[in-house]
């Protein structure tokens, strides 16, 4: 099932901006502090690997071009909103069911962090050409437990 965003104009939404760069802990600090804390690490892990992504592959490091994160949370659903300034991106591979051994042909399109994303997040959509990610995790006393803890 494929989730959507809550419409930006009926949820309180957080946002943050910072010029491209690689240091990170102070954004994914902001950006999992409402996650519960057995989540946190993994949540982190997926956001960080968004964020080096729009940083590093889409603006490609322009200390001159902004990330910006918009973030929500709406009873057990967490939402990210990442967006750079490049030029934007088409995932290689299909994504439903998404394994790692879908993108073994394509590795340097695509790879460990579209499987560390796939894998963490239950929704992740790319937006305006690319240059938009839209990521959800819904977290309920049902779902699995973390993978990382």
């Amino acid at each position: 099932m494929i989730a959507t965003s809550p419409p930006l104009n009926q949820q309180k939404w957080g946002t943050l901006s910072f010029v491209s760069t690689l240091y990170l802990h102070p954004v994914l600090d902001i950006l999992v502090a409402e996650v519960p804390r057995q989540w946190q690490a993994e949540i982190r892990l997926g956001l960080q690997e968004a964020l080096v992504n729009a940083s590093k592959h889409g603006n490609g490091l322009d200390p001159t071009k902004q990330v910006s994160v918009k973030y929500t949370t709406a009873g057990a659903q967490f939402w990210w909103v990442i967006a750079d300034q490049g030029h934007g991106f088409q995932p290689p591979c299909r994504c439903d069911d998404f394994t790692y051994d879908d993108c073994k042909p394509h590795v340097s399109d695509c790879g460990r962090g579209l499987y560390i994303l796939h894998q963490i997040f239950d929704q992740v959509n790319w937006c305006r050409g690319g240059r938009e990610l839209h990521l959800n995790k819904r977290i309920t006393p049902t779902r699995r437990m973390p993978l990382i803890y």
